[in-house]
């Protein structure tokens, strides 16, 4: 099986975290599945970055900010594929310019028009865990360009629309979809059941479990989408499905 793991930000913060994923990653392999992991940046580094570019203005022009923010899944990306080597597994880190993965120039809240995966199959042909630096595109002229916040989720839907892929799963620090943030409210209830419309409408809320246009690439391709906790191994699956 083909699957496409994304881990946000909270599930890389550090190295312990990093190679929990990479651990996790690791079993689905050894049990025979080619994997493409997504990642986002570290922890707060995407915040420290904008903090970065605000001591120099705050009106900077929107190419340069997204040249800035594509540096942070960059390191994410490279770091996991130094643990995987750790670890004994072979595995390469690829940017959106490595990958192709094409975008308009609408920089900070940019579209995915296309998305190349030759290089990816190649990888994963000789047996790689491939990861990929999510939130981020290139336009037509080779510009980096950024998905806006929760771009990751995005970038890992579209991948496994463009690959084809048996399944998508996006992890996060939540083990599944409530009726509110299970952080804040104590009685939350988790939900069996959600479709793609009432989780589009959770996301359009400001929800914070999936990015809105994921939902839609998901709907749109019929991709199995599913929401696990990077926190647990629970075993319980989350699917979106179409009621």
């Amino acid at each position: 099986m083909l699957k496409v793991k994304k881990f946000g930000g909270t599930s890389v913060a550090d190295k312990e975290k990093i190679f929990n994923v990479a651990n996790r990653c690791i079993e689905d392999y050894k049990n025979g599945d080619e994997i493409v992991l997504v990642l986002s940046a570290m922890g707060k580094h995407t915040d420290e970055l904008i903090s970065l570019s605000n001591e120099i203005s705050t009106n900077v022009p929107k190419r340069e900010m997204d040249m800035l923010l594509a540096v942070g899944e960059q390191i994410t990306v490279s770091l996991m594929a130094m643990a995987f080597y750790k670890l004994g597994v072979p595995a390469v880190s690829l940017n959106a310019f490595q990958v192709k993965m094409f975008t308009n120039s609408n920089y900070g809240d940019a579209e995915l028009t296309k998305i190349e995966t030759e290089r990816i199959r190649k990888e994963l042909s000789e047996k790689k865990i491939v990861i990929v630096t999510g939130f981020q595109g290139i336009d037509e002229n080779q510009n980096y360009t950024t998905l806006g916040r929760g771009g990751s989720d995005t970038t890992a839907v579209a991948l496994a629309a463009a690959l084809k892929a048996d399944s998508c799963e996006i992890y996060t620090d939540v083990d599944g979809v409530y009726t509110a943030d299970p952080r804040i409210v104590s009685d939350a209830i988790k939900l069996e059941n959600v479709s793609y419309e009432e989780m589009l409408e959770f996301s359009n809320l400001g929800a914070g479990v999936l990015h809105n246009k994921c939902v839609k690439i998901a709907k749109e391709n019929d991709i199995k989408l599913v929401v696990r906790s990077s926190l647990t191994n629970s075993a319980r699956y989350y699917d979106f499905k179409l009621l």
